[in-house]
């Protein structure tokens, strides 16, 4: 795509990328309010079922996720045109997800910034490692590795990372506002925690309140991680990077049930939002139904999306993800190739 019709691009998505107020306010109504709804049903369902109570948990941990997605559209300034309703919700909204805002936004924006840049890794976004890098790597530094990016501990043992660590503390050079707006949705939380055990007993929070958030953090990560784990998604070093392709090759368009589309924000149709990161989650759609350069964008569904469990390492020879197994091959193949050299060698040496 040249560079004139990556600037008309851009323009085109741009008349989307304004929010609307009375869409917004909607938008929380029919997310936050019912949120809260399930999560008090759930905790009247204990004195019936255990069972019910978690299935209930279950269902608010999607109300959760599109809570995010306010959260996330706050980070990037695009869900209310005022900066300060911006950072107040996103605050609110960083308390009911677990998310520290001012922080968040910082790296997030860092990851907008870098997606697909192989030279500026490393914040907010998945580690990847490319083949090169794995081959070089120590044997420790290979077995981390191969740890993060085992699913068990990515979608198992992550949202617990996240949200009792991660989520929690500052970078060592983070500025004043960033620092105490972490603190205050810690404070805030410890708070909400303590009042809900104190008054509706530890029940609440193992049988409603941690399943909610551990069923919500598994589904962001998987979203965050599909949406950018395909196989020729777009990767390339500083000095060849581009933008525009980064976020039409490099973002996916995730074609979810209509259902799970609205519950999830939108966000499956992750190449607009990259492309114009001010455009709302309630625009995403008719962003991308009438521009149609972006009906190009890699679409993956449910189905095939399972597939990228499998790529674990990028290969920036083939420009594409390839799994252990395959790199393991072919590192095999290497070194037999290089004994049968020298063998072959010495053979010739000793003639």
């Amino acid at each position: 795509m040249s560079k004139q019709k990556q600037a008309q691009l851009r323009k085109d998505v741009m008349p989307y990328a304004t929010s609307h107020t009375k869409k917004s306010v909607f938008q929380i109504l029919n997310t936050i309010l019912p949120f809260f709804l399930l999560w008090f049903l759930a905790y009247q369902s204990l004195s019936i079922s255990v069972f019910l109570s978690i299935g209930i948990s279950v269902i608010a941990a999607g109300f959760m996720v599109r809570t995010f997605i306010i959260f996330h559209d706050c980070a990037h300034q695009s869900f209310f045109k005022n900066k300060k309703w911006n950072r107040i919700l996103g605050t609110i909204t960083g308390v009911i997800t677990h998310f520290a805002f001012e922080k968040w936004k910082r790296e997030h924006a860092i990851h907008h910034a870098t997606s697909g840049n192989l030279d500026q890794r490393g914040i907010g976004d998945v580690w990847i490692m490319t083949v090169k890098e794995y081959k070089e790597a120590s044997k420790g530094l290979r077995l981390q590795y191969r740890l993060y990016r085992n699913p068990l501990i990515m979608f198992g043992l992550g949202p617990l990372s996240l949200f009792l660590y991660s989520n929690r503390f500052n970078r060592k050079d983070a500025k004043k506002k960033e620092r105490w707006n972490t603190y205050l949705i810690n404070v805030l939380l410890l708070l909400i925690y303590t009042v809900i055990i104190l008054t509706l007993g530890w029940e609440a929070i193992l049988f409603v309140q941690l399943p909610i958030v551990y069923v919500a953090g598994m589904l962001g990560i998987w979203l965050f991680y599909v949406q950018h784990q395909f196989e020729d998604s777009y990767f390339e070093n500083e000095s060849e990077w581009d933008y525009v392709k980064a976020a039409v090759d490099g973002s996916s368009y995730y074609k979810l049930p209509k259902w799970l589309e609205w519950l999830t924000g939108n966000i499956g149709y992750h190449h607009v939002h990259h492309l114009a990161p001010r455009v709302p989650n309630y625009n995403l759609d008719k962003a991308h139904q009438q521009t149609p350069p972006l009906h190009n964008a890699t679409t993956i569904t449910i189905w095939t999306s399972l597939e990228s469990i499998r790529f674990r390492l990028y290969d920036e020879e083939k420009k594409t993800f390839v799994s252990f197994k395959e790199v393991k091959r072919e590192w095999n193949r290497e070194n037999s190739m290089s004994i049968s050299s020298t063998a072959k060698g010495s053979q010739t040496l000793r003639s």
